[in-house]
């Protein structure tokens, strides 16, 4: 007892029965255990476990595909982990790519185009104390040139910035974050080898950190990221987090403020497009996160409950279980589509003192707004902010549905992510839902059926002018200039009285003053049984 307080207080940690504690003890679960369906696993991804193995090196499927192939559902992504080394991997695939600096991993390719698949492959890690590691004054923005020649490196604060030095899968496992993730599948003999419990845990639904929960956010803060992930995604097979694992969260939260903007944007986009964005929100809510992560992650949390965003995180959930792709640039444009529609109708109003501007300059002023407050300088705002420019300026013209402008607007490159916006845009009311539906059937319709539909704006176009033409309560004035056109209406009525009596007596108008009474007198309506009718006053003329 004296002897292990002494070592934790010296920080003493490996050998003995506490580095076997650390390691876990290696369990081979056979098929008839734990059940997989070999059916549910990916042929690519099978091919690349076989392609190592016959090269003779080790190779797992890894990761949460062993997590969902356990549960039985079919995982979307397959992950293979080895003892190969990257430029191993590279050299046994025709199409395979080393990838990052962090942590270095190989992609290896099927396909071509958005049908194309990525099995990602890395090399099993060893598990180093941060004592052992090198150390850099700065973090990972601030110290790139330090951080260039070396494998294994923390910050002052513990975080580790470089993980590339190899090591046996008894530490991989061990430096894995989840116990449900850190499973290893050979679809080869079809055993699971399990380190932590993982299986365990999966039977008990349960999400538990690997290690002491603080220390292992403090190593990579964005596991904070991860865990409300996992947390979302599984809160609906029943999972639940375990109480140490969810205890630390709020307070390391406060890590994440060293961590460079472009990667958390990157895991805040994880954590909307994997097809659990409400479930995420909630979890947000429920964890005391719902402000501190990420500031545009903020505000989508703030604004979930409102009609157009929710609508809009349900359009992504419903997209990402059907398979279909979703791009970040749609879901960031509708969340921060109240700002840019409000910026544009100020400035177009001229509210605060600002000069009235045209809509169109007014929309783009008002999106370069929204633009340097909300999005700041992050990884991808090039294309990012190109895409949801396109879409936001598309609106007003939609709005237009006559002429050659329906026929450009479809042939545009981004006409159906804006129509997408346009469509939730009318199903929270926003935009005439008759207009959404005349888009939708354009946009799919021959030529001749173009035409018609064209035709049939144009007809109701006519038919309000007419409408409001003779509606004598849209057509009646009001206050001063109703009473100024009553009074020039009474005017013009007695100079034409005037005129007329001094025709039928006979009187001869100036030259050039003929005709414009005779023109007055053919446009008003004969009078009923009067002498001094237009004939008359033609006849005189003469």
């Amino acid at each position: 007892m004296i002897k292990k307080f002494i070592d934790k207080l010296l920080g003493k940690s490996a050998g003995g029965a506490q580095g076997k504690s650390r390691f876990g003890k290696r369990q081979e679960v056979p098929a008839e255990v734990h059940k997989i369906d070999p059916a549910l696993v990916d042929e690519r991804a099978k091919n690349v476990v076989t392609t190592l193995q016959q090269a003779g090196y080790e190779a797992y499927v890894v990761g949460g595909a062993v997590r969902d192939l356990l549960l039985g559902l079919r995982p979307k992504d397959f992950d293979v982990a080895t003892n190969a080394t990257p430029e191993q991997v590279k050299s046994l695939f025709r199409r395979a790519f080393i990838i990052g600096r962090r942590f270095r991993i190989v992609h290896v390719v099927y396909g071509r185009g958005r049908e194309h698949e990525v099995i990602e492959v890395s090399t099993f890690r060893a598990y180093m104390d941060n004592a052992a590691a090198e150390q850099v004054a700065g973090n990972e923005r601030t110290s790139k040139g330090e951080l260039a020649s070396m494998k294994h490196a923390v910050d002052a604060s513990g975080r580790v910035l470089r993980d590339n030095v190899w090591g046996p899968q008894e530490e991989d496992a061990a430096r894995r974050d989840f116990t449900v993730n850190a499973m290893y599948y050979d679809p080869a003999n079809q055993i699971v080898v399990d380190y932590h419990n993982g299986i365990k845990d999966a039977q008990k639904l349960t999400l538990r950190m690997i290690g002491d929960p603080a220390t292992r956010y403090r190593e990579d803060p964005v596991r904070i990221i991860r865990a409300i992930r996992f947390s979302a995604k599984l809160a609906a097979l029943g999972f639940k987090m375990e109480a140490k694992t969810a205890a630390p969260l709020v307070e390391s939260s406060k890590l994440l403020a060293d961590v460079p903007q472009s990667r958390l944007f990157d895991e805040m986009l994880k954590l909307l497009q994997t097809g659990h964005a409400i479930a995420t929100v909630e979890q947000l809510r429920k964890l005391g996160l719902v402000t501190g992560i990420y500031p545009l992650l903020d505000v989508v949390v703030e604004r979930a409950d409102s009609p157009f965003v929710k609508a809009a995180l349900q359009d992504t959930d419903r997209r990402v279980g059907e398979g279909k792709p979703v791009a970040p640039s749609f879901l960031l444009a509708c969340v921060l589509w109240a700002d840019v529609r409000d910026g544009w109708a100020q400035r177009i109003e001229g509210r605060h003192g600002q000069r009235p501007q045209p809509p169109f300059p007014a929309l783009q002023d008002a999106i370069d707004d929204v633009f340097n407050a909300r999005i700041g300088d992050v990884s991808g705002r090039g294309k990012l902010a190109g895409d949801m420019r396109e879409i936001w300026m598309m609106q007003p013209r939609f709005d237009k549905r006559t002429g050659s402008t329906p026929y450009s607007l479809v042939e545009q490159a981004r006409f159906r992510a804006a129509f997408d916006f346009m469509r939730l845009r009318a199903d929270v009311g926003e935009v005439s839902e008759a207009i959404a539906e005349w888009w939708q059937e354009f946009s799919t319709a021959d030529d001749l059926r173009r035409q018609d539909l064209l035709e049939q704006v144009r007809d109701e176009q006519k038919t309000r002018q007419r409408v409001r033409t003779r509606d004598p309560v849209a057509a009646k004035p009001r206050g001063e200039a109703a009473a100024r056109q009553r009074q020039d209406g009474s005017d013009q009525r007695q100079a034409d009285d005037e005129a007329e009596t001094e025709v039928e007596a006979g009187a001869v108008p100036p030259d050039g003053e003929a005709a414009a009474p005779r023109k007055r007198r053919r446009r008003r309506k004969p009078r009923t049984g009067g002498g001094g009718g237009e004939g008359g006053g033609s006849a005189a003329a003469e």
